[in-house]
């Protein structure tokens, strides 16, 4: 099954998912292989919320040979992705393979590393520009960051994006690395997100980064420090 529940979350188990998650792991690829990893999986988990969450329904087709019925996606004419910049931008160009259509919204959210973790394992987040699209309540809508280590910043950016209206068709948060206790933050103050990702890692060290995870994904993309 390509979408596996789990208490706090739904697990994206295809296997090429996993394979691209394992190549960006690792310490040695470096940036354009990196950044083309993210492309990659954000194509994957694109196709997999399709396949896993999007109904599809029945039409008349006329081949050249004859009238015949097939079968077409619903609602891939209502999806917004909501790149939470700057790390997600290789992810939704992957996205973006899968809903070509899509409209997108972006916000900058950045935590504040010098201020440090806070006793509930929070950080202070800085919204710095936000530009979304109108958004309807029959969209399905996808906020992307492939990292959710302490949930603090997809927290924030969750709250923007539900002022802009209270319900939607889909409300899926996905990302590529979670640790647990994001997952449970989230989840907590967000029921109303399904949360997807395709690994949910160990835990958080005292810098609050994932780990094992992959390390800073925005700069491995972008070859910054």
């Amino acid at each position: 099954m390509p979408i596996e529940d789990r208490d706090d979350a739904h697990l994206i188990t295809h296997a090429l998912a996993k394979d691209t998650l394992s190549r960006l792991r690792d310490v040695e690829t470096e940036q354009v292989a990196f950044r083309k990893g993210l492309v990659k999986l954000g194509r994957i988990c694109g196709y997999e919320v399709i396949d896993g969450a999007m109904d599809t329904e029945y039409v008349t087709i006329e081949t050249p040979l004859q009238e015949t019925t097939g079968e077409r996606v619903k609602g891939l004419d209502n999806v917004v992705i909501i790149n939470v910049l700057r790390a997600a931008t290789p992810f939704v160009e992957g996205l973006l393979k899968a809903f070509p259509r899509a409209k997108q919204g972006v916000i900058s959210a950045g935590r504040n590393e010098e201020a440090g973790m806070n006793e509930d394992g929070e950080f202070p987040i800085t919204i710095d520009y936000v530009k979304l699209p109108e958004i309807t309540e029959k969209d399905t809508v996808i906020v992307a960051d492939p990292m959710l280590a302490t949930g603090s910043t997809m927290c924030t950016v969750l709250q923007h994006v539900l002022d802009e209206a209270p319900a939607y068709e889909n409300l899926f948060v996905l990302s590529a690395v979670s640790a647990p206790d994001g997952l449970l933050r989230v989840g907590e103050q967000f029921p109303q997100a399904d949360l997807l990702t395709v690994a949910i890692d160990d835990y958080l060290n005292d810098e609050g980064f994932i780990v094992p995870g992959l390390g800073d994904a925005g700069d491995r993309a972008f070859r910054t420090k």
